[in-house]
């Protein structure tokens, strides 16, 4: 290896806990949410494999969780929102014409863990 070579390794998360989790109903309940939350601002969510979700993580400025992701790689959401979305569409629309876009990321192995999880809850 030569000295101004630069190593790249993968390192994907072991362990992602959610603190908080809401199902809604449809689509449509998520949407809303997400545009309520979001305070006028352009906010989208995430699709994979049959769910639509958005999530909250928790920063790494503290140093213990700091520490549980450079040592376990382990994060933590404080909160994720799903609905189930068998169809993936670029967009949602409610009834009081709020549109919100919808992101395809089914290529990310570690969200689509999340997703599958997120499907086998109650």
């Amino acid at each position: 290896m030569i000295d101004n070579e630069v190593a790249i390794s993968y390192q994907p998360f072991k362990e992602i806990v959610i603190m908080e989790k809401n199902r809604f109903n449809s689509t449509e309940e998520i949407a809303r949410f997400t545009s309520v939350i979001a305070g006028g601002k352009l906010a989208g969510l995430y699709w994979v494999d049959g769910v639509v979700f958005l999530y909250f993580p928790l920063t790494a400025s503290n140093t213990a969780v700091a520490k549980e992701l450079l040592e376990k790689r382990k994060v933590y959401w404080t909160y994720v929102g799903y609905a189930l979305m068998p169809k993936y569409a670029q967009t949602i629309e409610t009834k009081e014409r709020m549109i919100v876009p919808v992101v395809d990321i089914s290529s990310d192995p570690v969200l689509k863990a999340v997703a599958h999880w997120l499907k086998e809850q109650p």
